[in-house]
């Protein structure tokens, strides 16, 4: 057991998660403030020592993205300074991390981007759910610990006791979550199959399985605009024979017009989780919001005591 004391601080992004996971932990949250000058240049000021101690940095950088990155950076650095023995940053949502390859030329790679200078900050290691890309672990040159989101929300469905289930990957680089999700709750899987002629535009062009009088569950890892899903709802998988459509994601981006393509649509329910804020604006009645404190707290406590974060996901 470390003599190292567990400290968590956390910016503006999400102190509601961070405050749930501080409660799961019985820790009281670090005293720190975190403003903006008058220029909208950030101030950090943290209010206690930190010498020698363990600490985690709970920031999804989500929108406003580059200001909430600004904050984490910082944090570190404030922490860093103030000789932190260890600092974890603890970022459920990976900003950035749609933009991880060159898809055209000239193209930045502004994932890899962010893990360096995440990394030149002073941070020790990362903790994530459901990266975009899981190869950007190897962006990193620190120990990265990627949780899957997965877990989470099959439980919700399995509790559902629901039968004649087809789990759907909305696109090809979706199968192996679809796949793991399909195994959990003991469904068959099915593949969109669709290409995007510009950002937040897709066109769905075959779906590869048996949907034919079955409850569909779309899975997906983020949720921005809500095109994809809601044009693989209602128009493809009921014209396959779906009998009726649910969706599922861990980042609940929601972006103009997502809300509303999402109230117009045919699917049932929509599943999303908090690893993003999710305001009472877009908490429509058919959106369900699950928490992914218990997974962070628990990933946590074992970094915190240098046991295997891997073994949580063992059943």
């Amino acid at each position: 057991m470390p003599t190292n004391k567990l400290k968590i601080f956390y910016g503006n992004a999400h102190p509601e998660l961070a405050v749930e996971i501080t409660n799961y932990l019985g820790e009281s949250p670090g005293r720190a403030k975190v403003t903006q000058f008058k220029d909208g240049e950030t101030n950090v000021l943290i209010d206690e020592s930190v010498r020698g101690a363990d600490v985690f940095v709970i920031q999804p950088t989500c929108n406003p993205t580059n200001n909430n990155i600004m904050e984490l950076l910082i944090l570190i650095d404030a922490l860093r300074r103030a000789s932190a023995m260890r600092i974890t940053a603890v970022m459920p949502y990976y900003g950035y991390a749609r933009q991880e390859r060159k898809a055209r030329a000239r193209d930045p790679i502004t994932a890899k981007l962010l893990a360096n200078v995440i990394t030149t900050a002073g941070a020790d290691r990362v903790v994530n759910i459901d990266l975009h890309a899981p190869a950007i672990q190897g962006f990193f040159d620190i120990p990265v610990d990627h949780l899957p989101g997965v877990p989470i929300l099959a439980q919700h469905f399995i509790e559902k006791h629901m039968d004649n289930i087809c789990v759907v990957s909305p696109d090809i680089g979706g199968v192996s979550r679809a796949r793991s999700f399909a195994e959990r709750i003991g469904a068959s899987l099915a593949i969109i199959d669709k290409r995007r002629p510009e950002p937040n535009v897709a066109e769905i062009m075959h779906v590869i399985g048996d949907l034919e009088d079955k409850t569909v569950i779309m899975v997906d890892d983020i949720i921005d605009t809500g095109g994809t899903l809601t044009q693989g709802a209602a128009e493809i998988l009921k014209n396959f024979g779906a009998r009726e459509v649910y969706a599922c994601c861990t980042h609940a981006v929601l972006s103009d017009p997502a809300i509303q393509r999402l109230q117009d649509s045919d699917i049932k329910e929509v599943v999303v989780t908090n690893t993003i804020p999710v305001g009472e604006e877009k908490r429509i009645p058919k959106i369900k919001v699950l928490s992914v404190a218990p997974l962070l707290s628990e990933a946590i406590k074992r970094i915190h005591q240098d046991k295997s974060v891997s073994t949580l996901f063992d059943d």
